[in-house]
């Protein structure tokens, strides 16, 4: 059995979308997540933000960090899912992986844990 790995993921909503609707988007893409066999540990909602540039004539999105832990091989298929949203407008992955990298995953999720209660 391979080892989990530490993710970051950061996905932009189109601004267009009601609450509810954005709210089941975010719930859907984290489904994905664990039905891919990941942890998730912790979520950062950041809410409606301007964006740096106009993206698909967007001027804002909705901002969502999710924290989890996965196989790597898994992140392929999570990504694929991403990419056909078309309401999802911008989203990254980071992947932690050295001790340091770790320490500093644990701490943002642990804070981001710490907001969302």
């Amino acid at each position: 059995m391979s080892k989990l790995k530490h993710y970051e993921t950061m996905f932009i909503v189109k601004p267009t979308l009601t609450e509810e609707e954005t709210v089941a988007q975010i719930d859907a893409l984290k489904a994905i997540i664990e039905k891919n066999g990941g942890e998730i540990v912790a979520c950062d909602d950041m809410g409606s933000r301007q964006l740096a540039y106009e993206i698909e004539k967007n001027k804002r999105g909705y901002y969502y960090v999710v924290y989890f832990k996965i196989e790597p091989a898994a992140i392929k298929e999570i990504e694929r899912n991403y990419r056909i949203n078309e309401n999802i407008i911008r989203f990254i992955f980071i992947k932690y992986e050295n001790k340091k990298e770790i320490t500093a995953w644990t701490k943002m999720s642990d804070e981001a844990a710490k907001k969302a209660n």
